[in-house]
């Protein structure tokens, strides 16, 4: 099947696959580890929720890396079906536990090897965009393009470089995104993070041929909008 990929497969697969791992051994902790007690940024986080109930994922929608459920509750809320995409069995399961029914659909499924199933209204992704290899990220919101059905439109939120939190850079010339992430149970892996700035975003998507408004918001940013007319 084709997927969002391109020349570098072979220079980041073994980074993306130990990333799915990464996420599947986290799995049982991501909702308890996630964020610090207490959230320095619930009130930003409260926000994108807001952003996202006010811009209405209604219709067919499709959320990329849907992790434990957080976000595919809120989606449910106004979508008539919810694809909910993960690369991870365990965050499905989890994700099953929280967000149940037939209007949520769950597929097990690695973004950059998937082909979209349907012509989606909206497709949603939540502090995914920062794991995207920067050498993929023309080819993934080709993916989002080919994703949507006419008219249809995105949501996105993510985090950009902050203080609350510390990422351990792994020193690669040839991958300055790579970061470690360790587990609970001291293990570490490596993982891509890549920090977009919303104003760079927002003009790189533009000559992508999107027209997306990214708005910071405290440590977080989000995105909403569509695919230009004459793109």
């Amino acid at each position: 099947m084709r997927g969002p990929s391109n020349g570098s497969d072979d220079r980041d697969r073994s980074v993306i696959e130990e990333q799915i791992a990464y996420y599947d051994a986290r799995a049982l902790e991501y909702d308890e580890t996630g964020v610090p007690q207490p959230d320095p940024v619930a009130q930003h986080g409260q926000r994108l929720r807001d952003e996202l109930r006010a811009f209405e994922p209604r219709g067919d929608v499709l959320e990329i890396a849907c992790g434990t459920g957080k976000w595919t509750a809120l989606l449910a809320e106004f979508a008539d079906r919810v694809t909910a995409l993960d690369s991870s069995p365990r965050m499905l399961e989890r994700n099953r536990e929280k967000v149940a029914g037939d209007r949520v659909r769950h597929v097990l499924a690695d973004v950059f090897s998937w082909e979209p199933d349907a012509a989606y209204d909206v497709v949603f992704f939540a502090f995914w965009l920062s794991h995207v290899p920067p050498d993929r990220f023309d080819a993934f919101w080709e993916f989002v393009h080919r994703s949507l059905g006419s008219g249809g439109r995105v949501f996105f939120v993510d985090e950009g470089r902050h203080e609350h939190w510390f990422e351990e850079p792994l020193p690669d010339d040839d991958n300055p995104s790579l970061v470690l992430r360790r587990l609970s149970d001291g293990s570490t892996h490596r993982a891509v993070k890549v920090f977009w700035a919303p104003e760079e975003l927002q003009a790189r998507l533009a000559k992508l041929g999107w027209s997306i408004t990214v708005q910071g918001e405290g440590p977080f940013y989000w995105g909403t909008g569509g695919r230009r007319a004459d793109a």
